[in-house]
């Protein structure tokens, strides 16, 4: 389960705000947000085992974050990594859009996934569990492990959180952060899944940040673009259950 909150164009100071939380098994090798060797433009961090990346931005502001689809069934083996849908955006040169067009030709090859692409001139949204591609207007969305907007209690209080800070005047990296902590699960009478798994499984999994023996959140990241295109970028990898972090920060003018 993973989130990924989206304030785009919602407020003048910071045109593009996005949060979102990396949830995975502890032990899948990572290596953490930096800009790539072989690709210096681009900062994110990178899946060893396959070498793409759940989100990421370059400096010439191209983003994009990824989302895998909880699906009912088994995903399916012999297929492409989803992280590659990341990777070849933010090494690429195509607009959101044609680019969306893309991936909608390849979908067939990856499991179910999610994907938001942008830039300076669009913001997309692709999933291969639905057909098409979403152009994004101005707004205010959330993405989880299901179709954009889908009201799972983590992206509704998710976004409810991200509209209060925005309302504040105050989009300060510590807010953002903050919502990303949020460990408050879904109602077991009312607000739960049935999606197939245990309903303590599906509580546990149901909050912003989640924390189990051997699968949690891994790291929460930040990224703001304020009007006069000036990126910052702050990752917080959690070193250990007991809370202790790390933090990475990045900032960089848009060229």
């Amino acid at each position: 389960m993973c989130l990924i909150l989206l304030a785009y164009q919602k407020d003048p100071q910071y045109p593009l705000v996005l949060c979102a939380n990396r949830d995975e098994l502890y032990d899948r090798p990572t290596a953490n947000a930096s800009f790539w060797l072989e690709y210096p433009g681009v900062l994110a961090g990178k899946d060893l085992t396959h070498g793409g990346t759940w989100l990421g931005i370059t400096r010439a502001g191209r983003w994009a974050a990824l989302s895998n689809y909880r699906e009912s069934s088994e995903t399916q083996t012999g297929t492409m990594s989803r992280g590659a849908l990341v990777r070849n955006f933010l090494i690429g040169t195509e607009s959101p859009e044609r680019y969306a067009e893309m991936a909608q030709r390849q979908a067939h090859q990856f499991n179910g996934f999610n994907l938001l692409v942008g830039d300076a001139t669009q913001v997309v949204y692709i999933s291969n569990c639905v057909e098409g591609y979403q152009v994004l207007t101005p707004g205010l969305y959330g993405l989880s492990n299901h179709l954009l907007d889908t009201p799972w209690h983590k992206v509704t209080r998710g976004k409810q959180a991200l509209d209060s800070v925005l309302k504040a005047n105050s989009i300060k990296i510590t807010a953002l952060l903050s919502i990303l902590a949020d460990q408050t699960p879904a109602d077991v009478d009312h607000d739960l899944l049935d999606a197939g798994l245990t309903p303590e499984l599906e509580q546990l999994l149901s909050s912003i940040f989640i924390k189990s023996d051997n699968y949690g959140t891994r790291s929460s990241t930040v990224i703001q673009i304020d009007a006069n295109e000036e990126v910052t970028f702050v990752e917080r990898t959690f070193l250990h259950m007991d809370g202790s972090y790390q933090d990475r920060q990045y900032h960089f003018g848009i060229v």
